[in-house]
């Protein structure tokens, strides 16, 4: 029997969604295959996503970047995280290869915390990391320029290239510094449309359109008690938010998949991030996004989703005040381009397979 072991960042909940597709296209090929997922994702949400069985460990294995909210970076506070994870970088890479050759993988799928390769190579385990974007690449836009920041840029750097093979999942940032990337087509779970079945336990009219509020899994709740009411449109929001009108429901109420309640959706409101703008695209739901200002990645998605879905940009005024009539009229009348495939799942499984 095969044992995968997948370690998966927790910073927001595109890393889970891109991995998860992969991991049960790979159990179809390998029904025997053992799997072992430490990640610190809500396990309601990986057990929604992963359809195998799986032994769950419950560890953050990365940080990221810290974020003020879904949308803003706190620079300094991720810096200053950086500076102290690398601190004892030697150590904390020892440590982590015990834990790991203790766990006996066969291979490593790596989404995409660079200690866990970094451990891999030290531990002597075959390893494959899988992404659109890499914390290398992220941590060099926001740090300084200075012998400091360059040391840890090579660290990041050095774990990533440890790996077989980088597979970067479209739309994907370029990524210059790996020369052991690959490219693979984008990867989204496809939805059923259950429209009728939201309706029917909202009490909403069939012919109202239903908004998804979908932040990507990062804290980021919105004033709307106090945006205007817009005829014919009713709101899919987080149940956390604990928000009381008429017009809104909780999707999680619903009792059906996320990608379900997006699937049957006739608009996400968002911020650019892979899993929501990846899924969007390929279900073919229209997209209102709002900017995350420096994040590298953000260019990326816009230019993809921009060919190959429909969407438009929002002002933060916009999003935070709820004047997003005038917006998704706009958004309804654009013309709508073919539905991108989504191989990518499939792409990667039959790589890693030849690794298994």
């Amino acid at each position: 029997m095969k044992h995968l072991l997948v370690d998966i960042s927790a910073h927001g909940y595109g890393h889970v969604a891109q991995t998860a597709p992969v991991v049960n296209a790979l159990v179809q090929r390998f029904p025997d295959l053992r799997i072992t997922l430490r990640c610190a994702a809500p396990i309601s949400l990986l057990k929604q996503r992963f359809t195998c069985e799986f032994n769950h460990v419950s560890v953050a294995l990365d940080f990221g970047m810290a974020m003020f909210d879904a949308v803003q970076v706190d620079v300094p506070r991720s810096l200053a995280a950086y500076r102290e994870y690398h601190a004892d970088w030697k150590t904390k890479v020892a440590r982590a290869a015990q834990e790991m050759g203790e766990l006996q993988p066969d291979l490593l799928l790596a989404n995409v915390p660079y200690l866990s390769l970094a451990a891999a190579q030290a531990a002597q385990i075959s390893a494959v990391a899988m992404c659109c974007l890499n914390w290398a690449d992220l941590y060099r836009h926001y740090a300084p320029h200075d012998a400091e920041s360059h040391a840890i840029h090579v660290q990041i750097l050095e774990a990533y290239r440890s790996a077989h093979t980088f597979l970067k999942v479209q739309p994907t940032m370029p990524m210059p510094g790996l020369d052991n990337a690959c490219e693979i087509a984008p990867i989204a779970k496809l939805g059923c449309k259950r429209r009728e079945q939201i309706c029917l336990l909202s009490g909403w009219n069939d012919c109202e359109r239903l908004v998804l509020i979908a932040m990507g899994g990062i804290a980021h709740r919105l004033p709307m008690e106090r945006w205007p009411r817009i005829p014919g449109v009713r709101w899919l929001i987080p149940q956390a938010w604990q928000i009381q009108r008429g017009d809104v429901i909780a999707f999680e109420s619903l009792d059906m998949s996320f990608s379900d309640v997006l699937a049957s959706s006739d608009a996400v409101l968002t911020k650019p991030g892979y899993g929501t703008f990846a899924e969007a695209a390929c279900n073919g739901v229209p997209v209102l996004y709002v900017s995350r200002g420096e994040w590298p990645e953000q260019a990326y998605l816009v230019e993809w989703l921009q060919q190959h879905g429909v969407c438009r940009e929002v002002t933060g005024e916009q999003f935070i005040g709820g004047d997003l009539a005038e917006a998704l009229r706009l958004l309804w009348n654009m013309p709508k381009p073919p539905v991108p495939g989504a191989s990518g799942a499939q792409e990667a499984a039959a790589i890693i397979e030849k690794l298994l």
